[in-house]
């Protein structure tokens, strides 16, 4: 794949900048303060892709996330899945048992209740992962460490004194891959794909379950269903659906027809290779 431009949120060394190295090595990342500014540089063109975190398997969805892609005029280009292994950070002269405080986003650190509790360490949140280690080495305390990625390490020349401190095992961050053009694969019948589309319901008696009844009837997968309410209104709602299936296939195509009768402002997304990380974490969680 040619060299590409993609955008992130956060500092060097988030789990997103790790994401961004891991499936475009060769890729110049920018990191942004914010998810609008990242998907807003795609869509002006000032980068190719941006890599955008929606789900992680221990904390849920990112709600912001879910909010902001029916009004982008950006396309799914691919799904990435991140396996998270947070690391204990110290300043290079440090051990572990010179450590008292340990910053981090609140996530991670929930993430690492047990550790930091059985080590008898004060938490203390701050607004990302990267950003605690990059603040770590302007500190000079080694009783104070940070958690966040192995590449932060690297990238703010920080000691790894444990590199597996989570405590779930599988914490996994899935990200879509954003980019302004649709570029819908050819469909090939021995590989998966995923559709994903957003709409509204209209507003008239069990209309939510008359617009999927045309994916049962079809035999066709949901593989996610979101719901959230449209900012500014108390009444309307938006689902994000993601299905298993390609919008050439047949069946998909009628199940379609019977959404758009019973749904209104249906937008595509994206279709999409399913990535096959998916079924490693079926596997996991037998």
């Amino acid at each position: 794949m040619n060299k590409k431009t993609i955008a992130y949120q956060g500092v060097r060394g988030a789990y997103s900048h790790l994401a961004c190295n891991n499936v475009f090595p060769e890729s110049n990342s920018i990191a942004c303060e914010s998810f609008q500014e990242a998907m807003s540089l795609v869509e002006k063109g000032e980068a190719d892709l941006a890599m955008i975190p929606v789900e992680n398997s221990t904390a849920g969805r990112v709600e912001e996330i879910y909010r902001l892609i029916p009004k982008m005029e950006l396309n799914i280009l691919d799904e990435h899945f991140e396996p998270v292994k947070h690391c204990l950070l110290g300043l290079k002269d440090s051990s572990i048992s010179d450590i008292k405080y340990v910053s981090s986003h609140p996530q991670a650190l929930a993430q690492c209740h047990v550790n930091i509790t059985n080590r008898n360490i004060e938490a203390i949140a701050k607004f990302d992962t990267a950003g605690s280690a990059q603040e770590l080495t302007s500190m000079r305390d080694k009783a104070h460490g940070a958690i966040a990625s192995s590449l932060s390490a690297e990238l703010y020349d920080l000691n790894i004194l444990d590199d597996n401190f989570g405590d779930h095992h599988g914490n996994t961050t899935r990200f879509l891959i954003l980019s302004k053009d649709m570029l819908i694969p050819e469909y090939d019948e021995n590989e998966s794909y995923i559709t994903s589309l957003v709409f509204e319901v209209r507003d008239i008696p069990s209309s939510l379950y008359k617009a999927l009844g045309g994916f049962a009837t079809n035999g066709v997968n949901l593989i996610k269903l979101e719901s959230y309410s449209v900012p500014g209104s108390m009444k309307a709602t938006q689902f994000h659906i993601d299905i298993d299936g390609h919008i050439s296939e047949k069946k998909l195509q009628l199940a379609l027809e019977e959404l758009k009768f019973f749904a209104k402002d249906m937008k595509q997304l994206g279709v999409y290779k399913r990535n096959p990380y998916r079924d490693v974490m079926k596997t996991f969680n037998k």
